[in-house]
């Protein structure tokens, strides 16, 4: 006989069984919803563990390793809930939707963009609850509560009026421990290829990286380069810095884009494309997935930052630091923002090369250590982009070493696509699963 089925009231949600509810988290807790303290924390050695959205990780809390404060701050902090086991945490700034339940029995502190639910639990299963907001439905009107100001935030009198489905409270531990089964079986099986993307991407930037500095013949005679990071060298070739190989009769060889004249409001569905950061990757080329576009008014307006095939883009600041593109023929002219550094090569060097000895680790390495240098944000400025050391093999070798690296890199982008296409499958079917069973389409006893 088919499960009777009534309608929720709420479109994300849609029909749930007739002995099930439609409520608001506000009336499922044992406590009224809270956040961590608004203060800046000060920051220990060792004290008591203190998390923010960036201590929960794939739908659980990292506990280790994390920052911490001291006991003292820890006692003052006045809010509602001092958080404990059996409490889920969601993220309520910056990363909004972020779910994780605290499942170790220690004390921990959490900042203000975590929001601290706990469920009461006559009415509602912890467990039940933390996979009802990890679920479409909820994300969904999660998604719909937030506000954008400088950064995606929620407000606490929203969280506490996420709608929610309850079943009985039997049937909830029951969905609970069925889900706890099967997205553990799911989890598995995403960590697996989550493992064998990390190792193709590994595999793939040390062929690069051995292609840049050891050449493809393995018969020459070989030198030391002078470079710790680098090692040996094919003997014909020789180390520089970009500045020395940059083309010196273009008007701006090396530099980055535009200073903040063009804003959000300026983007336009077509016209002259506008590269972001977002448009370069970690050495799979240009994405042009999220590509916006300038009126030619606007271009003209930043005219030196004007990009042309086979320029080379380092994203130059913050977290993606390092990220890499070379601008394809499909954009004959093209124009970027200050946080992408560009470098024009002249004719006489392979700019796909260059491309590559960009993503190799001999000039992340570099990357990386200038921006550790930095007091503030990670930035490598246009005098570091001018200085770093490149591996400079004769114009022919370059190409070849071009060649075979387009060639054995295009094998490996699509093994990882096909990867990456079955991680994405596998998400899916996580969330399908756990939006089945806490909206009730699908019923516990019917799986067993």
């Amino acid at each position: 006989m088919a499960e009777q089925m009534k309608p929720s009231g709420i479109n994300w949600i849609g029909n749930i069984p007739n002995d099930w509810m439609v409520s608001k988290i506000k009336y499922n807790v044992s406590v009224p919803v809270t956040d961590g303290p608004h203060e800046t924390p000060i920051f220990v050695d060792e004290g008591v563990p203190f998390y923010s959205v960036d201590g929960i990780q794939k739908d659980r809390i990292v506990y280790e390793p994390c920052r911490y404060i001291s006991s003292e701050d820890a006692d003052r902090y006045d809010i509602k809930a001092k958080p404990m086991l059996g409490d889920i945490l969601m993220g309520k700034a910056a990363s909004v939707g972020k779910i994780a339940i605290i499942d170790r029995n220690i004390r921990l502190q959490v900042w203000s963009p975590l929001a601290i639910i706990r469920s009461d639990e006559e009415k509602i299963h912890n467990r039940y609850l933390k996979y009802y907001l990890l679920s479409d439905s909820a994300q969904i009107e999660i998604d719909l509560k937030s506000t954008t100001n400088t950064q995606k935030n929620v407000a606490m009198e929203d969280i506490e009026n996420i709608n929610i489905t309850t079943a009985p409270i039997m049937e909830q531990r029951l969905i609970a421990d069925f889900l706890d089964k099967r997205c553990a079986e799911i989890d598995s099986i995403i960590a697996d290829i989550e493992k064998q993307i990390e190792t193709l991407q590994k595999y793939k930037k040390s062929l690069i990286t051995e292609a840049v500095t050891k050449g493809l013949d393995y018969s020459v005679t070989m030198k030391n380069s002078g470079v710790t990071w680098i090692g040996e060298i094919p003997a014909e070739w020789k180390i520089s810095r970009v500045k020395y190989l940059i083309d010196d009769k273009h008007p701006y060889p090396i530099g980055d884009g535009d200073h903040g004249m063009i804003k959000a409001d300026d983007y336009l569905d077509e016209g002259i494309p506008y590269i972001r950061v977002l448009n370069l990757t970690w050495g799979d080329g240009m994405n042009l997935d999220n590509l916006v576009f300038i009126s030619e008014k606007m271009n003209a307006m930043i005219k030196n930052s004007e990009l042309r095939p086979n320029d080379i883009l380092i994203a130059k600041t913050g977290a993606t630091i390092g990220k890499t593109a070379i601008v394809p023929e499909s954009l004959p002219i093209s124009n970027t923002t200050s946080h992408v550094g560009k470098i024009t090569l002249p004719n006489t060097h392979c700019a796909k090369y260059f491309f590559y000895v960009m993503t190799s680790d001999i000039v992340q390495k570099q990357i990386q250590d200038i921006s550790a240098m930095q007091s503030t944000r990670p930035e490598l400025g246009i005098e570091g982009m001018r200085d770093l050391a490149v591996v400079v093999p004769p114009l022919t070798t370059q190409e070849h070493i071009a060649e075979y690296l387009d060639e054995h890199c295009a094998k490996m982008d699509e093994i990882l696509r096909v990867k990456k296409e079955q991680l994405e499958i596998m998400k899916k079917h996580k969330a399908s699963i756990i939006y089945e069973y806490v909206t009730g389409k699908k019923r516990v006893k019917e799986a067993l």
